[in-house]
């Protein structure tokens, strides 16, 4: 409980270079000061005077506990840039309370990135890989996408820049925009594929322009992606069948997603891909098939798909999120599986589940007849040689369940 003033605590956004960049009433706020938090590099662009400083600590657990150890006093931390823009504004406003905060953004680095290039903020994609695997990038590569990213450290451009050659933009312009609005601010240029630079400073923001080789791979965020995007074994979801599955099930952001019985993990990555502000726990206990779905999401560019290894239902209670959405890909047939899909879901919850043999298919109707829903049966023709001819060749049919809890 605060025993001091309703807003005790401000959130002030430095960037490089320190207090020369701020008003007079935010000066005012720091010169007045209890306590302030930062980390190392800045609390070393405030003078030493009366206040007390205390360092963010080794993570962000240590210094959320350091503000609540001076709760009611008046505290201000600095944070770089525009706290609320992958900073710690929001999760801070999380834990205390906005009503306990002021926040006083200074400009982020996509913002100075911004008109350094004389990009236009709302045509680019804003990205951080501070904390997220490099494989993120994936998602967004595409001829003439115009990309700002805060780099993990300062090896993050070169590994870019092998990435891209990897992935067919070896034309593709990088600049790594160092130490911006600084005494030091210092620009790097150059491809991906003559990139020489092992290591910029630490604190870098990169500007990305896509350029396609005749090689490049870009797919599509449309559901029912060619089965050659994945690694699997064949026993794979096909893409008509995979693109209506991702229309039943309808993802939303913030929505999470369980895909039992995940396989290759296709329908969980492309629920992902969809909308990047939803979440998915893949269940499969198959080594080989978990090896693909990790494989899969980070060429895909979904690394935060969440894996557990283990068979339902019994694996189901390994898993801390609860689910919005279900999709049963396998192990349709066991009832106790539908069973405690059923049970995990909430209401509201939509359960999809795909049938193709005869007793998942039975065991697709016993469950409507006792929960409801709707039943599809998709069939799918592919074009294939018939001698010297070409004739459609239907694929198994496939039976979808779409219910709702209610």
């Amino acid at each position: 409980m605060s025993t001091g003033p309703t807003q005790w605590l401000t959130i002030v956004g430095i960037g490089e270079n320190g207090l020369e960049g701020l008003g007079s009433k935010t000066l005012k706020i720091i010169e007045e000061a209890d306590v302030l938090i930062g980390g190392k590099r800045h609390l070393e662009k405030v003078p030493d005077n009366k206040v007390e400083k205390v360092g963010w600590g080794s993570n962000f657990d240590h210094g959320v506990e350091a503000i609540r150890k001076y709760e009611g006093k008046r505290v201000v931390v600095l944070a770089s840039g525009d706290p609320m823009n992958y900073g710690a504004g929001s999760t801070l406003a999380r834990r205390f309370g906005i009503e306990a905060m002021t926040i006083i953004p200074a400009p982020s680095a996509f913002s100075l990135a911004a008109a350094r290039m004389g990009w236009s903020l709302p045509d680019v994609e804003c990205i951080t890989l501070h904390g997220r695997p490099l494989e993120t990038i994936n998602l967004y590569l595409r001829p003439g996408a115009r990309l700002l990213i805060l780099s993990w450290d300062g090896t993050t451009p070169a590994k870019l820049a092998e990435l891209l050659v990897a992935k067919g933009y070896p034309d593709s312009p990088i600049t790594a925009l160092e130490y911006m609005d600084g005494d030091k601010e210092n620009v790097i240029q150059g491809t991906a594929s003559d990139w020489t630079v092992s290591e910029a400073a630490a604190l870098n923001t990169i500007a990305l322009e896509c350029v396609a080789g005749p090689n490049a791979i870009a797919w599509s965020r449309a559901p029912g992606l060619l089965e050659q995007a994945f690694q699997h074994d064949n026993m794979i979801t096909k893409r008509e069948v995979r693109a209506a599955t991702i229309s039943s099930l309808a993802p939303l952001a913030g929505e999470t997603l369980w895909d039992v019985g995940a396989g290759s993990g296709t329908v969980a990555i492309e629920w992902l891909r969809l909308e990047p502000a939803a979440k998915a726990v893949a269940i499969e206990s198959n080594e080989k098939r978990l090896a693909y779905i990790r494989a899969n999401a980070l060429d895909l560019g979904v690394p935060r798909l969440e894996t557990i290894a283990g068979r339902a239902p019994n694996a189901l209670e390994k898993i801390e999120s609860a689910p919005d959405a279900i999709f049963v890909g396998g192990g349709v047939s066991d009832m106790a599986v539908m069973a405690a899909c059923w049970k995990h879901l909430a209401n509201g919850g939509r359960l999809v589940a795909n049938a193709v043999t005869l007793e998942a298919q039975q065991s697709l109707l016993a469950f409507h007849d006792e929960h409801g829903g709707e039943i599809t049966k998709i069939v799918v023709a592919r074009e294939g040689k018939i001698g010297r001819l070409s004739g459609l060749k239907a694929l198994m049919e496939v039976w979808q369940l779409h219910v709702v809890k209610l």
